[in-house]
């Protein structure tokens, strides 16, 4: 039997990016849809072809024919939604960030662990071909030693237009209803001013953060970091001796700009990723000696490729590339550099 499939928040973001490639999966079935906006939830159901339509997740959640969860939702309610979800003994998979405290993550990956279900967070930048070719390339230049030692990195992320596309979702004028579940916006030590920037830095620069994990390291230690008031940040992570300096600014024009450079003593590997919403992989140039390569690229796009890794995940029970229970490092790393900005 095919995974059954419910979509919980049918924006944009849970229209163009998961609802669509959910729907074209041979290997699964999208039953139903949840939105708290009825003529939404309907368009999208008739744009896509569900079947069943509700209005709250709970309501989703009483359907058996639901095996797994795809959670779209305003971020402070991720965490409930999930936990109700998980709690009901469905697979998740939810966009990031997946808590504000490592309290609250840590809650969502024991009741993914006690149901032994798939919990899976939305960063599909791992599931990026490109990303993918960048590591084999990397396993190899640390395998046959032909660049070096690795000797530093530098990650960037420049937020500007996020290259959506304008003609795959359907949206309506209704305001978003209040009164729903939500959790705490940051951890208790964190002054009500500095949230709404917490905020910001978690939804656009966890995605580098957990890239950079992803390919350098699980764990790193924050060394330095400097916080403003948005959301913008400097930061520097120690991977073992291994300092990664993390430049992060977010603003509504211009160009998106986010990337990755592994430094060798002789060369360099560069990761530019394309836009978040943009239908193409990221893009790998070798550095060898002054001599650059751009890698040839497949043309594949990783929200795609991340909803077939779930549906695959689910029929496995395979662990995750990006799993709840590794993605709550990103909600430790994003906590001790703002608990550095509050302590001085």
């Amino acid at each position: 039997m095919k995974p059954g499939i419910g979509i919980i928040g049918t924006g944009m973001v849970g229209q163009m990016c998961h609802l669509a490639n959910f729907a074209a999966n041979p290997a699964c079935r999208v039953v139903a849809i949840a939105d708290l906006r009825s003529e939404l939830a309907s368009s999208a159901a008739q744009k896509f072809g569900i079947p069943r339509v509700y209005g709250t997740h709970r309501e989703l959640l009483s359907d058996n024919d639901v095996s797994a969860v795809v959670v779209v939702t305003k971020r402070r309610a991720t965490g409930p939604i999930v936990l109700d979800a998980l709690n009901s003994g469905r697979h998740v998979l939810s966009e990031k960030p997946m808590a504000y405290t490592t309290a609250q993550a840590a809650s969502l990956v024991e009741a993914a662990r006690r149901q032994r279900l798939v919990y899976s967070i939305g960063y599909m930048k791992r599931h990026d071909a490109g990303v993918a070719r960048a590591l084999a390339e990397l396993a190899r230049l640390r395998a046959d030693g032909s660049l070096g030692r690795i000797v530093g990195a530098r990650g960037w992320c420049f937020g500007g237009d996020t290259g959506r596309s304008h003609d795959n979702f359907v949206m309506t004028g209704e305001t978003r209803p209040d009164g729903i579940e939500l959790w705490q916006d940051g951890p208790d030590w964190m002054p009500g001013t500095m949230r709404p920037g917490y905020d910001n830095f978690l939804n656009v620069f966890s995605h580098i953060i957990n890239l950079a994990r992803y390919v350098l390291g699980s764990s790193p230690a924050v060394a330095e970091s400097t916080i403003e008031s948005s959301g913008a940040a400097s930061v520097t992570l120690d991977f073992e001796g291994v300092a990664c300096t993390l430049e992060l600014a977010n603003g509504s024009e211009g160009a998106w700009r986010e990337g990755l450079t592994i430094e060798f003593e002789r060369g360099a590997l560069t990761i530019e990723l394309p836009p978040p919403f943009a239908e193409q992989e990221a893009e790998v140039i070798l550095d060898q000696g002054g001599q650059r390569t751009r890698l040839a690229r497949e043309g594949s796009w990783a929200f795609r490729r991340q909803a077939g890794a779930f549906v695959a995940d689910i029929v496995a029970r395979g662990t995750p590339l990006s799993s709840g229970e590794d993605s709550v490092a990103d909600i430790a790393i994003a906590e001790a550099i703002w608990s550095r900005q509050v302590s001085g």
